[in-house]
Order: structure tokens, then C-alpha cells, then sequence
């Protein structure tokens, strides 16, 4: 099996920054933190956490990457987490927004098959989700 390359993670739910799942996955983890925006995707409300959904919109988030000897065991952690929640890992071009550059970056998206629910219209997951330091439903 190859070894995927060291991408940063762009996160836009319940793994960024002041969201529950940041502080459990990410704490103490990472080397940067920086706001970033997912170009030609749309953001979908899911159960309990949202989906990214490839489309006209853009979604937006943080672009984390990963501490020195930290990568390998976010990346087992987010796809042990992510993979059976109904996404996939791919790498997409995000924009940091600091300075508009384009970054490669893995996105977790909705996996072929899952149905999520209404579009987001704004593409921030903070905008609809109620509490967003509340626990992930499994």
C-alpha cells in the first residue's frame, strides 16, 4: 500500500478550531492553524456534523497542518473517525485566506451514496450548527 503524501487538513465542522473535535484530535498537534476556503464546493447539514459536497459555492474552514512526528497518527485517527461516518478522503486545493495562496490539502467529502441534507447556503458550518463544542453524534 503507498504511503499518502504529508498533506495539511482543511476541516469545516466539528474539527475546527472552538469545535468539540478540534481540541481531542488537534490539540497540541499541529505547527499552523490558518483560516482557509474551500473553492467549488458546497456545504450540506448532516446528522450531527455537515458534509462537503463538490458543486458552485465555497465552503469555509481551517487549513491545519500537522505537527513534526504528529502526521502519521491524525491521519489513522481522522480516517478511523471519518471514513465510517460516510466520508472519503481526497486531496482538493484550498485557499488560505491570509493571502489568498493555494494549498493542497486533504478534505474529508461525502463518500458516493451518502445523502446528505440541505445545503448550507453560506458554506460555514458555525452559521446553523447550535452548539458548535457540542459532542459528535456517532
Amino acid at each position: 500500500m503507498t504511503t499518502p503524501p504529508e498533506l495539511p487538513f482543511f476541516v469545516y465542522g466539528t474539527l475546527r478550531p472552538g469545535a468539540y473535535n478540534h481540541d481531542r484530535h488537534f490539540l497540541g498537534r499541529t505547527a499552523a492553524e490558518e483560516d482557509a476556503v474551500l473553492p467549488g464546493a458546497v456545504l450540506h447539514e448532516g446528522p450531527g456534523y455537515p458534509y462537503v459536497v463538490r458543486g458552485e459555492g465555497r465552503v469555509t474552514g481551517a487549513l491545519l497542518t500537522a505537527a513534526p512526528c504528529a502526521y502519521g497518527g491524525l491521519l489513522d485517527v481522522l480516517d478511523r473517525m471519518e471514513l465510517p461516518a460516510g466520508y472519503e478522503r481526497t486531496g482538493l486545493d484550498v485557499l488560505r485566506v491570509r493571502d489568498g495562496v493555494t494549498v493542497r490539502a486533504w478534505v474529508y467529502v461525502a463518500a458516493p451514496g451518502v445523502r446528505p441534507g440541505p445545503v448550507i447556503a453560506s458554506g460555514d458550518w458555525f452559521d446553523v450548527s447550535r452548539v458548535p463544542d457540542a459532542p459528535r453524534t456517532p
